[in-house]
């Protein structure tokens, strides 16, 4: 697009162009490349971080809402009930006032992996852990395992 300016100075019948030139163009696209060299990691750093955030309060929840079904049923659901025991009555609880989750279904971890739930676990009578990132056991940073004991899962 050319914008055209007309001058009533001397040369009244002259037209003058105004626009970027080439140069210009190219010393605005390095500055914004440059900027976003040096904020994008951090955005994607704290996103990442902000995930494993809510997996934690996922867990958090998942604990309440378990300690509930304990008052209730008298027990922890067994690891072959699973986490769905918060959810769907188990077929052998006589006495259950769920669903104990809110939305009535047990949602997936951030990154969109199930969690796990191991009853007994080695530090209590359950164990819930998100594989983080990577879906896998294991792991650092954003990959690495969270679990309601405070420690990386094993």
């Amino acid at each position: 697009m050319r914008l055209f300016a007309i001058s009533s100075s001397r040369g009244a019948g002259r037209q003058t162009e105004a626009g970027f030139t080439l140069v210009e163009m190219l010393v605005v696209i390095a500055i914004i490349g440059l900027i976003m060299g040096l904020v994008g990691p951090r955005v994607l750093n704290s996103l990442g971080e902000s995930k494993v955030k809510a997996a934690k309060l996922q867990i958090e929840s998942f604990s309440s809402s378990l300690d509930l079904f304990y008052l209730d049923v008298g027990r922890y659901p067994t690891a072959s009930e699973g986490l769905v025991a918060l959810a769907q009555r188990p077929g052998n609880a006589s006495i259950w006032n769920g669903p104990y989750l809110k939305t009535g279904t047990v949602p997936t971890d951030p990154w969109g992996h199930i969690y796990l739930y191991r009853a007994p676990a080695e530090r209590g009578p359950y164990e819930i852990v998100s594989l983080g990132s990577d879906g896998q056991e294991g792991g650092t940073g954003t990959a690495a395992d969270i679990s309601n004991d405070g420690a990386n899962a094993k």
